[in-house]
């Protein structure tokens, strides 16, 4: 009986060491995936990151929302924005943009709360046309920005309030532009015009080599004193050329002696 005992807890051990083998194995694998997953989502997150740090211009148009959603602090070196007729009631949730120029939010329904953007003090084109903003003091956030120098306000009920021109210039020093005229009123100027002509005359001005390519340019690198000096040469050896010919017939003719 000792004898079958002993023999039965050697085949249950041996049963056990292989289903503890077969454990260890499958739990081995499982970690392995786990970490390969885990490999997988974070290059996935340091990719998606990656390609939001690159965006400098971001066309949100006609996307509805009655918030800011989805739109993150990731987007750190975006320029420019435009959330134009996406149905904002407010701005609530508007991230900091640090590097953010140009701010499209008109055909909304904002009201209020621009202070929100205070996280984009580079802002220099904000554009609020065709919102619910009625009052003065609504805008007195825009005070903050250094650097804006146009801002729109068209078909906004601010724009019937009595020296709306003199107190919003009033109000942010800084502006240049106010519905696209300045505070005299004269027409804001294309800028996209004014470079391509400053681009035109750097290209006119600009001649190969320091060259002008006028009546002085030679491409040969000759002068013209040089050219003409060449040329009397050509003739005078030509000229010579054309003696020793004659000379030849005379030296070779018998009855000449």
């Amino acid at each position: 009986m000792e004898k079958r005992i002993e023999l039965e807890k050697r085949g249950r051990n041996a049963n056990q060491g292989k289903a503890v083998a077969e454990e260890v194995v499958a739990i081995a694998g499982i970690i392995l995936v786990m970490s390969v997953l885990a490999v997988v989502v974070t290059t996935w997150k340091w990719a998606t990151t990656a390609c939001l740090v690159l965006i400098k211009d971001l066309n949100l148009d006609n996307c509805r929302s009655t918030n800011i959603v989805g739109l993150t602090e990731d987007y750190s070196i975006l320029e420019n924005l435009s959330l134009i007729n996406v149905g904002l009631t407010s701005l609530k949730g508007f991230p900091k943009l640090p590097n953010l120029k140009k701010l499209e939010l008109s055909d909304n329904r904002i009201s209020g709360g621009l202070n929100l953007l205070s996280g984009s003090p580079k802002l220099t084109h904000l554009n609020l046309s065709g919102n619910k903003i009625k009052d003065i003091e609504t805008l007195k956030p825009l005070e903050e920005f250094k650097n804006l120098k146009s801002l729109d306000l068209f078909n906004c009920d601010v724009t019937s309030v009595e020296n709306y021109r003199e107190k919003v210039f009033g109000l942010i020093s800084c502006l240049k532009y106010l519905d696209g005229f300045d505070r005299e009123d004269k027409e804001a100027e294309d800028s996209e015009a004014e470079d391509e002509e400053d681009l035109n005359d750097d290209e006119d001005g600009n001649d190969i080599g320091g060259d002008s390519e006028g009546e002085d340019f030679n491409p040969d690198g000759v002068d013209d004193e040089e050219e003409e000096e060449l040329d009397d040469e050509e003739e005078d050896e030509e000229s010579t050329a054309r003696g020793q010919k004659r000379k030849l017939p005379d030296d070779g003719d018998p009855g000449a002696e």
